[in-house]
């Protein structure tokens, strides 16, 4: 039997991070991702490949797994997914980022339920630990870890835009945001459950559909389960992920009661009180050029490699450290003064309001906003559309087996159809074709699906009816357009490890902006159906990949789809109620968040930056207002900016081929930068950049402990700040957080 030490590392750290809550950067590790693998037979000592399309082949070891779907497994993976869905709604309203729960539960699901099997046959927590049951841990991590995305970018949109009414609040409209995140997670769960044969079975290695994360997650769950020596290595994992995962916690915790220590260092402050208050230096702090000792950050740029880590800095120094004050130099924005009448502090300025758009001469964040959202799109769009044939040849594939389907269903029942049997008679038959090891009763059953989406369907047409003020034809829309970008966000994920949602969400905001001008709708009833729109495609099309993505694990492991399709379900309808409540209780905590007013005051600084409401709320801002109008310098920027990410595409996927291929690494990643000059401060860009840095320098003097703790490490780090974030919000909600309590030495003007 195979002895599961790869010959060549299956980079287990490109884990989703997802860059505006919408996608996944590219990893620098990605291309590594191969169809084969090399294994050691134990008993011949001989190497062989070993298929990636096909089941793992695991240890002897391993015992069969009668029932995986356990009681202990399906609640461990719902209290990790808790956590992660705290951290990245603490990551999402702070940078943008988030992260997927699946390595971060199948490692941690690990060491918990490898510690309950040890107390014998006791009922529920007892009894024989497999990597199927590992499998469903992580795929309910998943489910209660997910749909995060809509309360960090669309919602707090509609709220800073004044779409959701006067004096209103994310606590008074609790009942309205339950239901919209009930409707986002079930459609999408319940219309891609159908998907599942036709990306991971049928047409993978046609496609080669390689789903890189979801395939590290298999490999490393089959790693911890390959007798003693993988039990030693996952151990080592789970302690190195619980003691980064404590101290990052701790860390975040206390930074609150001294954050000009312990984690924002405003160095060119520094220089400036040393001076007795007659320096520069405030000339570089007012363009937030300082150091933030943010685990969470530093753990991402661990995740996410040089290159996306050096284009964000690079985009972040041109941003705020020469675009920026050049336009100020120049007339074409400006800053406000924020202590006029403090001369200790009266050449400090903030350069990032949103304030009174269209009315006064905008900031340098409004005039970088609109580039750095059109790079967005077009770079992430040139990237769907460069995908032509793939996309083509899998709808007709699609459409084929579909056709092969009815043909067989009609053929067992005695019936035959000359049009369908037609159809089916044109699939090639290669011999290669991979077999589903899944049986007819492990599969979901299709009355499940099929009345799952009917009443999902149902109640989304009639909330989003009442509550959301949407003609029912235009719910039906968003449901069609969240489908076909869920089928184009997988099809593309499951071969780049980039998922290109953000494309989605604002394909799905132009064509909404265009379906209600001319209707009679107000600007703001117009913004609050764009935004709701859009939640609904972006959010049910983030729940059907990350359901395809579990199942391709699942594949992979033997594990029945039905089995892996319930504890998904379970987690789902628990981030159903988690995930708002938890926007709620940071909303409380830090009003800044939805309220305008807050929000762009010159005079209150706001904890959270809400990269991606800011993005969310612009391009609705622009597709349904005519009276915000973008700087026509910054406009042209913008449009140059986008052509040259869009050239980039093709050169990289037509150029830089063959031999040329190794030049791909040099180039700058589009969606980095972009994400740059939409942050409003480069803090969260030094931070990665360091992690980036520890990474690249650990890879290269000790790949073998970095295969070992990188991700561990990362995802402890991640996790722990995001959850500290969460103690934070408690803190400050009970009046004893480290403004009552707390110092505020070594911040500009005593406030960090």
């Amino acid at each position: 039997m195979a002895n599961l030490e790869e010959k060549k590392s299956f980079d287990a750290s490109a884990a989703n991070v997802r860059p505006f809550s919408e996608s996944t950067p590219a990893y620098e590790n990605a291309d590594d991702v191969k169809e084969k693998m090399s294994v050691e037979v134990e008993s011949t000592g001989e190497v062989e490949e070993e298929d990636l399309f096909a089941p793992l082949k695991m240890d002897a070891s391993v015992v069969h797994e009668e029932n995986p779907l356990t009681i202990r497994a399906v609640l461990t993976g719902i209290v990790l997914g808790c956590l992660v869905s705290a951290s990245n709604l603490y990551l999402g309203l702070k940078t943008g980022f988030t992260f997927s729960a699946n390595m971060f539960g199948a490692i941690f699901g690990y060491g918990i339920v490898k510690m309950m099997s040890k107390s014998g046959q006791v009922p529920i927590i007892g009894g024989a630990f497999g990597p199927q049951e590992n499998s469903i841990i992580q795929a309910a991590a998943t489910g209660a870890g997910g749909i995060s995305g809509i309360f960090v970018a669309g919602i707090p949109a509609m709220y800073q835009l004044g779409t959701m009414g006067k004096d209103a609040t994310p606590q008074k409209d609790i009942g309205a945001i339950f239901t919209i995140t009930l409707v986002c997670s079930f459609l999408g769960l319940f219309y891609v459950t159908p998907l599942r044969k036709f990306f991971v079975v049928q047409v993978a290695r046609e496609l080669k559909l390689m789903f890189p994360t979801p395939t590290a997650v298999a490999l490393t769950i089959r790693s911890m389960h390959a007798g003693a020596a993988g039990s030693i290595e996952a151990m080592k994992k789970l302690k190195c992920l619980g003691l980064a995962f404590g101290a990052a916690l701790a860390h975040r915790v206390g930074s609150y009661y001294a954050i000009g220590i312990l984690y924002d260092w405003h160095v060119f402050t520094w220089f400036h009180i040393w001076s007795g208050y007659k320096s520069w230096a405030l000339n570089i702090e007012s363009w937030g050029w300082y150091f933030e000792w943010t685990p969470a950050f530093i753990g991402s740029g661990i995740l996410i490699g040089l290159n996306p880590a050096i284009s964000m800095f690079v985009g972040s120094f041109l941003a705020w450290g020469v675009i920026g004050p050049v336009l100020v130099h120049y007339g074409e924005c400006i800053g406000h003064q924020l202590y006029p009448d403090d001369p200790h502090w009266d050449s400090l300025y903030n350069f990032f309001s949103l304030a009174n758009l269209g009315k006064a001469t905008p900031s340098p964040r409004y005039w970088l906003l609109w580039p750095g959202v059109m790079v967005m799109v077009c770079s992430s769009m040139a990237e769907l559309l460069i995908q032509y044939k793939v996309i083509w040849f899998g709808m007709k594939s699609s459409w084929q087996q579909t056709c092969v389907s009815i043909n067989d269903t009609l053929v067992a029942r005695g019936k035959t159809n000359s049009f369908f049997a037609k159809q089916a008679a044109k699939v090639v038959r290669t011999g290669e074709e991979v077999e589903d090891p899944a049986k007819a009763n492990e599969q979901v059953k299709h009355w499940h699906w099929i009345v799952g989406l009917i009443v999902s369907l149902v109640i989304a047409i009639i909330i989003f009816h009442f509550q959301w003020d949407m003609h029912p034809g235009l719910t039906i829309l968003a449901a069609i357009l969240a489908f076909l970008f869920s089928f184009l966000a997988i099809q593309i994920g499951a071969v780049t490890d980039s998922t290109p949602l953000t494309a989605a969400s604002k394909a799905s905001q132009l064509i909404f902006g265009g379906a209600t001008q001319h209707s009679g709708f107000t600007i703001q009833h117009a913004q609050k159906i764009n935004l709701a729109a859009g939640g609904l495609a972006s959010g049910g099309a983030d729940v059907a990949n990350a359901l395809v993505s579990d199942f391709r694990t699942g594949f992979l492991l033997g594990t029945p789809p039905l089995k892996q399709w319930i504890a998904q379900a379970i987690g789902t309808f628990v981030a159903v109620w988690l995930a708002p409540g938890l926007f709620v209780l940071f909303t409380k905590a830090y009003p800044c968040i939805y309220d305008p007013a807050l929000a762009n005051s010159d005079t209150h600084k706001c904890a959270f930056s809400v990269p991606s409401v800011s993005a969310w709320a612009a391009v609705a801002q622009a597709v349904t207002d005519p009276t915000v109008t973008i700087p026509l310098s910054s406009g042209i920027f913008a449009i140059v900016m986008g052509v040259v990410s869009i050239i980039q595409v093709i050169v990289r996927h037509y150029y830089l081929v063959g031999e040329r291929a190794k030049w791909r690494e040099w180039l700058p990643n589009w969606g980095a930068i972009a994400l740059s000059w939409v942050i409003p401060a480069p803090v969260f860009a030094n931070a990665a950049l360091l992690g980036a840095i520890i990474a690249a320098i650990w890879r290269k003097y000790s790949m073998r402990t970095w295969d070992l703790y990188g991700y561990a490490l990362a995802a402890g780090l991640i996790s722990g700040e995001g959850l500290g974030g969460v103690v934070g919000a408690i803190l400050t909600l009970a009046g004893v957080d480290g403004s009552k309590y707390g110092t505020k030495i070594a911040c500009p003007a005593g406030e960090c």
